[in-house]
């Protein structure tokens, strides 16, 4: 089979290296003259690292990460604390560019033809922007949230979600904001949300989600009113229902282009590489792209409800809500995670996310803790 993945981001260079491992023959096509290059910051969950370090993707320049710490937006006050190391593979952060070039690294230079446009697919055939045409056996749309390669598929367009997204990458020494240059540290509080976490030694990563035009910060823990006095780039955060199919004829979808997610959860680019992992499992079967859809849709689901549900539970105003959201986060067990991220060193004992008893029925029962609208039993 000739394959043609559209999109050298993660998703579609995670899908090239696996699909490889499994002898089938691999056409990457990106649209920019060179591989992107993101210097702003990624969170890998184990969810993730598992299956790049299964593919042999080189994480050595990743920073470990041993805490995720939810903090409260007017004084810092700790409301729970995540341990990061009971999981088998460890949750790291990295620049995202040095990951697309570890992804890159990892197959032939070859495979990646850059400067080539997608502008249809029609079946098995490619069309580029400079006119000219390929045919391939499958077409795998790696190309995000306004898919070109995936169009006939995707019927729903993006729509603004009511949250801008201002990020920033600062010199980790400017302030000792993290308490430890190993964890990652996120501020609730009304109308927005801040996170922090180092990508590199010396660097930052900053990321302050806002629903309401500028970023005033009044009345914020000092240390966050001393990160947003930063610099930022700015863009708004769209939102998608997963698709209703993820493949037609020849073509199949992955990543943002099947189901993007909101950055709530740090979840986009990890559903990705399981997408991309879960592909290469079926590959070759008759019936491979229908068989990758029903192994994976359920777990999507549950992850885009749980980072779309960040747009509420992040963001509450002080008040009987909020105080009950605290309270859940105060006692989640230990073990609320392992659902997304994997298992930890002991076996985990459920595999399905699951509802708070202390949240209020008119709660989004999708906090930040693995909790759902629809518990499994």
């Amino acid at each position: 089979m000739r394959i043609a993945i559209v999109g050298a981001g993660i998703g579609g260079l995670t899908a090239a290296l696996a699909l490889t491992r499994r002898d089938m023959k691999c056409v990457v096509f990106e649209r920019h003259p060179t591989i992107p290059d993101e210097g702003f910051g990624i969170q890998l969950s184990p969810n993730a690292t598992s299956p790049l370090l299964d593919l042999g993707v080189r994480l050595d320049a990743a920073v470990p990460i041993t805490h995720r710490e939810l903090r409260r937006w007017q004084d810092g006050k700790l409301l729970t604390r995540t341990d990061l190391d009971r999981y088998r593979t460890s949750y790291k952060t990295m620049p995202r560019g040095a990951l697309i070039a570890a992804l890159h690294a990892a197959i032939p230079k070859e495979m990646v033809r850059t400067e080539h446009r997608c502008v249809a697919v029609n079946g098995g055939t490619i069309r580029f922007a400079d006119g000219s045409t390929q045919f391939f056996d499958a077409v795998i749309a790696a190309d995000g949230l306004r898919t070109t390669a995936g169009a006939a598929v995707v019927t729903d367009p993006p729509m603004p979600s009511g949250f801008v997204a201002h990020r920033a990458v600062l010199p980790l020494d400017a302030i000792d904001v993290l308490g430890a240059p190993d964890r990652v540290v996120v501020w609730l509080g009304p109308s927005r949300s801040c996170v922090a976490y180092p990508i590199a030694p010396g660097l930052l990563n900053l990321v302050v989600v806002t629903a309401v035009p500028g970023m005033p910060f009044t009345g914020w823990d000092p240390t966050v009113q001393t990160l947003t006095k930063s610099s930022f780039a700015t863009r708004t955060l769209y939102d998608r229902p997963p698709s209703p199919a993820w493949h037609r004829g020849r073509t199949v979808l992955i990543g943002d282009a099947a189901h993007p997610m909101l950055p709530f959860i740090a979840q986009g680019a990890a559903q990705a590489i399981e997408d991309a992992a879960e592909l290469a499992v079926h590959a070759g079967h008759p019936d491979w792209f229908p068989r990758f859809e029903a192994a994976r849709r359920d777990r999507v689901q549950q992850v885009y409800d749980l980072s779309r549900a960040g747009r509420h539970v992040h963001h509450l105003p002080d008040g009987p809500g909020q105080q009950a959201r605290d309270r859940a986060l105060a006692t989640a067990p230990p073990g609320s995670h392992d659902w997304l991220y994997g298992p930890p060193l002991e076996e985990r004992h459920h595999l399905h996310p699951r509802r708070h008893p202390e949240l209020p029925e008119d709660l989004p029962q999708v906090i930040v803790h693995g909790v759902r609208r629809d518990p499994h039993p």
